[in-house]
């Protein structure tokens, strides 16, 4: 397995490019045979579909997963699917949906790998009913550097299985997965959708829906203040009962540059957010519709994340635990308004109390905001540090697969199980967030 020189990397966030040495292993006795005899520091990834650092390691070694691809074994009773870690939910949804299976938790991108969705603990729409995608995990297969191939799972090496759900890559190279499918009976969903004037009755609607609806998960206008502040378009849905086993279809659009980001300034923002919360209005009520809308909107567009101009841009998602209230989630809404800044894909969600296997798992009991912000420099790292400074305060906590400039502050106050978890860091697995952190 060699490495070749490789610029103009980045996370999908676009905060600039990186140089690595990239080795792409097409076979997992490929990686075994190299992985005995390494002793130069790596970092196993996927797709980069990570909007921070937690995919990069500037001038390091990476191990690009993505041709470890393959199905290993299924067993249609049990719906225990096995496969490397390269294999996408997009493949899996291709190769399973036809037979009446799903994955259990999705992100809201099909495009990550089995190991991404491993080392970040995805979460969905429906954590209230499924917690996060560890929960769902059987086994892992890890490539040690001090160890060789390591099987973990809840009754095998479990300390090792419990640092690696959540632990952003850094526990060894995830070779393989074993994954619990969930059955389905139809690839639709019977979605309602319901406008809301405001955050009380968005967060009343979603409270509500956590009993009915396996899926929940709210549109937020973010440039509204005053008494509008919070309003947005709530959205629930359950499989339905039958009907076609459908694939989705492969993207027919793509972002051509990322010129379109000029185009995005707080006028044309609160313009957008207006008409999409008017459009919401007017079609509101319940419909019948695939899973590939619902749950993937974004995956329809290639590159969408050229949006935000060749700048990039940061996303940021924290968790407000239930004992803060709905307050600073206002504050929060409120102080995006006043900056003029925010998101056209700014989300909120309940996250329940199935807890995750995974140490630095980060939903916990509570609420989840998670907004775009087009990176205007100095400007909107001020906004993001005031943002900081409320959950902070709210005693809640950030997700690293997502912020892109986590401090080693709010990483160590809001992961209180982080001792615990560095006792299982394979020596030689490092990345560009772990660095920092460590700095």
């Amino acid at each position: 397995m060699q490495f070749h020189p490789t610029t103009g990397l980045s996370s999908w966030g676009r905060l600039g490019t990186r140089r690595h040495d990239v080795a792409r292993p097409r076979f997992a006795g490929q990686l075994s045979e190299w992985n005995a005899t390494a002793t130069l520091s790596r970092l196993a990834v996927g797709n980069r579909r990570s909007y921070s650092d937690v995919c990069l390691s500037d001038d390091g070694r990476l191990v690009d997963m993505t041709a470890l691809d393959r199905f290993r074994s299924f067993d249609p009773e049990t719906g225990v699917l096995a496969a490397e870690a390269g294999v996408t939910i997009d493949a899996i949804l291709r190769r399973f949906v036809p037979l009446g299976f799903f994955v259990p938790v999705t992100p809201g991108t099909r495009f990550v790998t089995l190991g991404g969705a491993v080392a970040n603990d995805v979460h969905g729409k429906n954590h209230h009913r499924a917690g996060t995608f560890g929960c769902h995990v059987r086994g892992i297969t890890l490539e040690r550097s001090d160890a060789g191939a390591v099987r973990a799972a809840p009754d095998c090496h479990p300390e090792l299985f419990a640092a690696t759900v959540g632990g952003l890559g850094l526990t060894g190279i995830i070779s393989q997965v074993e994954v619990q499918l969930q059955r389905i009976r139809s690839s639709s969903l019977n979605v309602e959708t319901i406008a809301c004037e405001g955050l009380n009755s968005l967060c009343d609607g979603l409270e509500a829906g956590d009993a009915a609806f396996e899926h929940n998960v709210a549109w937020v206008d973010c440039t509204v203040r005053g008494d509008g502040l919070g309003r947005g378009l709530l959205t629930r849905g359950n499989w339905c009962a039958d009907g076609p086993l459908e694939p989705h279809s492969s993207p027919r659009r793509a972002m051509p540059t990322d010129r379109v980001g000029s185009l995005l300034n707080p006028l044309t923002l609160k313009l957008f957010n207006a008409a999409y919360f008017a459009k919401g209005q007017l079609t509101a009520g319940w419909k019948v519709t695939h899973y590939e809308p619902f749950l993937y909107p974004l995956d329809s567009i290639l590159h969408w994340n050229r949006l935000y101009g060749r700048h990039g841009f940061y996303q940021y998602q924290c968790v407000i635990p239930d004992r803060a209230g709905r307050e600073p989630i206002s504050e929060l809404l409120k102080e995006i308004a006043a900056a003029g800044e925010g998101s056209m894909l700014a989300v909120l969600k309940r996250f329940g109390d199935r807890p995750s296997p995974g140490m630095l798992s980060f939903p916990e009991p509570g609420l989840t905001l998670a907004l775009d912000f087009r990176n205007r420099g100095e400007r909107t790292l001020a906004l993001l540090d005031r943002l900081d400074a409320i959950v902070e305060a709210a005693h809640g906590r950030l997700y690293p697969a997502k912020d892109a400039r986590m401090s080693r502050t709010s990483f160590l106050r809001g992961y209180p199980e982080l001792d615990r978890f560095v006792a299982h860091l394979d020596p030689l697995c490092e990345s560009e967030f772990w660095k920092k952190m460590n700095r």
